[in-house]
């Protein structure tokens, strides 16, 4: 082969170049904009500035650290935080110890459990793109071994009392129903499917301390739960609640002795705390905290205490509970919050996650003895003094039929922002969920730079309230009384001195993406913008979309779309029939594998209100699913959002104040 001089090569190629038309050179962002992150479709935004991005920055750069469980070997935390793009788990060796990283996947993984006893198995919980398809894998040394099949969806139940087996549920046999499944995660093929069920809401709760058994729960609705014991050698499925009974179960777990403990609102309104009898059936309630839900608990390994979280209006507060005497004792030294993610260690000191207004999600412990509270992480807030954050208020009314609701109202200094100021109300999803005073992340921009309000309302169908509240709005001939809801809290919330009348929008997301569609059509008149967040647009399409492992779940809550007149209501109540009253101008975000709302929800009623001549961004995150995970998405979402504010409802106020 003959080799051609350098200089040779080089005027060849140029004048190859000179012949063969230059590619069109691919635009460079301009300096003064943000570049857009490649998976997301932003479709009728405007560019955002970089002005915008740096005044925001601090708001941004926020951690927080979620505790998921003791290391029984060396005592250490597992937790999940964020140190690049996506929640990863981490290890902490001691209170204030460095957070030294574990997994390291594009994907978060915020999710982890340590093998009881042994130490020696960490298995995690991962999906792909928020597709919440999960799999269970081992983690080890930094890499991930797959113990599932890759394709179905897979949750993980409990590890057995001893550390030599797991149990989890999985779709892979219809794809819809929620198999019950054991194996020893050291032997992949120990894996054994041991009962065959009907539906997508059954799940492995605990392993009884010989692991000849299991306590399965069945989630039917937010008001009805069923429990089984599940024989691990033939599968059987014994029920040991009333399988006809209204009743939820929030929890169970075995003690030592064998004695099985629950959650349960039977005889009550609330979650009580106490013990279940498998033989009778019988709920024995041992905690005396009527009025509010045990939220969550555990029990100590020798059996000596129960460690519970009681919602108390939406704050927590931890107890311990002596199973012989019924005797409890507050753990009054732990901050003011929102709390949860509870486990007790093998040596007795209990774990948990707790965020408040002035402090993100960390990982504390709570001597069972003295109790004691140590903060285990003290996460970054972007060099800003958590202190200056706003604590809400409770604001309660009564609504259009008397029936009293309430929410938490977040107002700026009125020194540094004096006068009437705007207010976005924001609702959350489920609808089984409530609003609770926690941190505001990135909405503490709104509040401290901008001046803006937010109130977070708990309409009919919020837990936290009794189970009668929280059936409220079943059905479809119930589901627009929580949207009246949003009226009555609009006329009170519009004569308190600090909030402009004149100045409102709202947002939400998933459920309460539709109450967002649902308050901008019927409330259009007191509404400046509606920024609604993966979120249902009809309520027929949705239930016809929605991934089949779910779909019976959620037609227990909203209605049946297969029977005629339900879905005759579903149609008529939906915001996609009525688009035409929606004036005011629309912000959408979906994430395009959503499996809950599908991506379709926000395609058509963005296509029907542009078809109307009106408003309609839509944010689309490829990479996504039931909303943003990855932090450069959520950067660019909160700056799109800022910007829709100011066009909507800042009336002119610059967003980068």
């Amino acid at each position: 082969m003959r080799i051609l001089p350098a200089t040779l090569l080089a005027c060849s190629a140029s004048i190859a170049l000179a012949q063969t038309p230059a590619p069109a050179p691919v635009p460079e962002p301009a300096a003064d904009v943000v570049p857009k992150p490649a998976a997301l479709v932003a479709d009728g935004l405007p560019p955002i500035p970089a002005a915008l991005a740096a005044a925001t920055r601090p708001y941004l750069e926020f951690r927080t650290a979620g505790f998921t469980g003791w290391n029984p070997v060396d005592r250490s935390m597992l937790i999940a935080t964020r140190f690049g793009n996506t929640a990863q788990l981490h290890r902490v060796r001691a209170p204030g110890a460095d957070r030294r990283q574990i997994s390291f996947e594009l994907e978060p993984v915020p999710f982890g459990a340590i093998a009881p006893k042994r130490g020696d198995v960490l298995v995690v919980q991962k999906d792909v793109g928020g597709n919440e398809f999960f799999q269970l894998y081992t983690l080890r040394n930094g890499q991930l071994s797959l113990l599932t099949d890759g394709k179905s969806r897979n949750e993980f139940g409990a590890w057995s009392h001893d550390g030599g087996l797991i149990g989890y549920s999985s779709t892979r046999r219809t794809g819809a129903d929620s198999d019950l499944y054991v194996m020893d995660p050291r032997d992949p093929k120990s894996d054994r499917m041991v009962a065959q069920v009907k539906g997508g809401g059954w799940a492995i709760a605990d392993f009884a301390p010989d692991t000849k058994s299991a306590v399965v729960v069945e989630y039917v609705s937010v008001t009805k739960s069923n429990l089984y014991r599940l024989d691990l050698a033939t599968g059987t499925l014994t029920p040991i609640s009333d399988p006809k009974a209204e009743v939820s179960y929030g929890g169970a777990k075995f003690a030592a002795d064998g004695r099985l403990w629950v959650t349960s609102d039977e005889g009550s309104e609330f979650q009580r705390l106490g013990t279940l009898d498998p033989a009778t059936r019988r709920f024995t309630p041992v905690s005396k905290d009527a009025k509010w839900d045990v939220e969550d608990f555990d029990i100590a390994a020798d059996g000596s205490f129960i460690a519970y979280l009681l919602n108390e209006a939406g704050a927590s507060r931890l107890k311990l509970l002596d199973p012989r005497t019924g005797a409890t004792r507050a753990a009054d030294q732990l901050p003011t919050g929102i709390a949860g993610g509870l486990e007790i260690a093998p040596w007795g000191t209990i774990g948990l996650t707790l965020s408040s207004a002035r402090s993100p999600s960390d990982a504390y412990s709570v001597d069972p003895q003295t109790l004691a509270v140590t903060r285990w992480t003290d996460s970054e807030t972007g060099g800003l003094d958590p202190q200056a954050n706003v604590e809400p208020k409770l604001v309660e009314v009564k609504s259009f039929d008397g029936e009293p609701v309430s929410g938490f109202l977040y107002q700026p200094d009125p020194h540094k922002f004096p006068g009437k100021r705007p207010l976005i109300v924001n609702i959350h999803g489920g609808p089984e969920g409530q609003s609770r005073p926690g941190f505001q992340g990135r909405s503490n921009y709104l509040l401290n730079m901008l001046g803006i309000a937010v109130f977070y309302p708990n309409v009919r169908g919020s837990t936290g309230f009794g189970k009668r509240f929280v059936a409220l709005d079943n059905g479809p001939f119930k589901r627009e009384d929580s949207v009246k809801d949003i009226g009555a809290f609009l006329d009170t919330l519009g004569r308190q001195p600090g909030i402009d009348p004149a100045r409102m929008a709202v947002t939400g997301g998933s459920y309460g993406g539709y109450m967002c569609y649902a308050s901008a059509i019927r409330y259009g008149a007191k509404f400046k913008g509606a920024n609604c967040v993966v979120a249902i647009s009809d309520f027929v399409t949705f239930l016809e979309n929605t991934q089949s492992y779910r779909r019976d779940l959620r037609r227990v809550e909203y209605g049946d779309e297969r029977d005629p007149a339900q879905r005759a209501k579903l149609k008529e109540i939906s915001p996609l029939t009525r688009v035409s009253e929606l004036r005011i101008p629309l912000m959408v975000v979906t994430g395009g594998n959503d499996p809950r709302v599908p991506a379709s929800e926000a395609d058509q009623i963005v296509k029907a209100v542009r078809a109307n001549g009106r408003t309609a961004w839509h944010l689309l995150g490829q990479n996504e699913g039931h909303g943003f995970a990855k932090k450069e998405n959520q950067d660019y979402n909160f700056w799109a959002s800022l910007i829709f504010w100011q066009q909507t409802l800042m009336s002119g106020q610059s967003a980068s104040r």
